[in-house]
């Protein structure tokens, strides 16, 4: 019985062709509009979590904006790093210089920092050493390189001893980082690192006085064992809270999640909608269809078919348009999604946005809801036809 009905239901909707693709367009669209757009929020939570978690978790950036007249020194640093629950302490300040080698220079972004911020931030060496302790006691002019600066300012990655201009002064090379492939931007990194007490020397806006270091959490420590460590300890030194700063990468990374996943379920809603308004139109379209075949209603009575079978046939034809509908948009969402990526890969963010398989079973689960619950009144209006008046229909 069941199989007939799919049947007629089929031969229903191949009958009025045109008629039945308007009717699954609300529907199309919707799903469309819910995996795709969740799919997009997810590729971009995913691009920023995991750029987030290449930092790490168990980092606090610290800055300062009043010392109260006791500023922290390169001494200090050691002083925190002796600390139960902090691994190690990075001085770091930053400018825009501009790098050349030869005819070429670029603008790049110049990191003045001392011997622990390779392992508090993860860099990798394709050649070379970092700084050294040396460096920052003798004011080193030497300079680890990115990838980037490597092979196309310098034009080789094997550029340890070769010799750059930063800020038009002389520095050797001593290291190369690893090419960054996690990175979401396809464009070039240009970026070097040279010792803190050489950076003074190259900026005016740098002192000896730091303003701004992270730290690393100890192995086994939770990261707000740290930070609650680095508040007293701040605190103390400076005795005002509003003298300084400690951000959490793990809060900023719980913040972030938050604030994508509220952004997807407002997407989602929206979405929803669409298929709301879909569900409608499907409404719409069976009760016309309940009005046109209001003789084969009565003559299906006349023969025996009980209400229940009326019920079902128009039940199932409602859910057989809904859920091709779904399937429809389901294929739709997909090759729109892959030419989202392959503009995206293009760009200058290097994102990839895939079809996530709970939000497709989500938007079956619902076209399956809208078939059955805007079905059910045209049905039910079938089913409940007199045969007799049914018959005597002339529509």
């Amino acid at each position: 019985m069941v199989f007939q009905s799919f049947k007629m239901a089929w031969k229903s909707i191949a009958s009025n062709k045109m008629r039945s693709f308007l009717t699954m367009l609300g529907i199309i669209i919707g799903v469309m509009a819910l995996v795709v757009l969740v799919s997009l929020v997810s590729g971009a939570t995913d691009s920023v979590t995991s750029s987030i978690s290449s930092i790490g978790t168990d980092l606090l950036t610290v800055s300062i904006s009043d010392d109260g007249g006791t500023p922290l020194k390169l001494s200090d640093m050691d002083e925190i790093a002796q600390s139960d629950t902090v691994s190690s302490v990075a001085a770091l300040s930053q400018e825009s210089f501009t790098i050349e080698s030869g005819s070429t220079s670029e603008s790049a972004t110049v990191y003045g920092t001392t011997s622990s911020y390779a392992d508090i931030a993860g860099l990798e060496l394709a050649s070379g050493r970092f700084i050294y302790g040396l460096d920052n006691d003798n004011h080193t002019n030497v300079a680890i390189i990115s990838y980037d600066v490597a092979s196309e300012i310098l034009g080789t990655v094997n550029a340890v001893g070769s010799d750059i201009s930063i800020n038009g002064t002389t520095f050797t090379v001593i290291g190369v980082l690893e090419d960054d492939d996690t990175s979401t931007s396809s464009s070039s990194v240009y970026e070097a690192y040279i010792p803190y007490t050489t950076m003074i020397r190259q900026s005016d806006s740098v002192t000896s006085s730091i303003t701004s270091f992270v730290v690393a959490a100890a192995d086994g420590v939770d990261i707000d064992d740290t930070e609650e460590y680095m508040e007293n300890y701040l605190l103390d030194r400076f005795g005002d809270e509003d003298a300084y700063n400690v951000m959490n990468q793990s809060a900023i990374q719980e913040a972030m999640e938050s604030v994508t996943n509220t952004l997807a379920l407002l997407l989602g809603g929206i979405a929803a909608i669409s298929l709301l308004v879909g569900g409608i139109g499907i409404m719409n379209i069976m009760l016309v269809s309940v009005t046109e075949r209001t003789r084969e209603i009565g003559i299906r009575k006349a023969i025996g078919a009980s209400r229940f079978v009326i019920m079902l046939q128009f039940l199932i034809e409602s859910l057989v348009v809904s859920l091709m509908g779904c399937g429809i948009g389901i294929a739709g969402s997909w090759v729109a999604l892959r030419i989202a990526s392959v503009v995206a890969a293009n760009s200058d963010y290097a994102l990839s946005f895939t079809m996530s398989m709970g939000v497709v079973w989500v938007s079956v689960a619902f076209s399956v809801a809208i078939g059955v619950i805007f079905g059910l009144y045209p049905a039910n209006k079938a089913a409940k036809k007199n045969p007799i008046e049914a018959l005597r229909y002339m529509g």
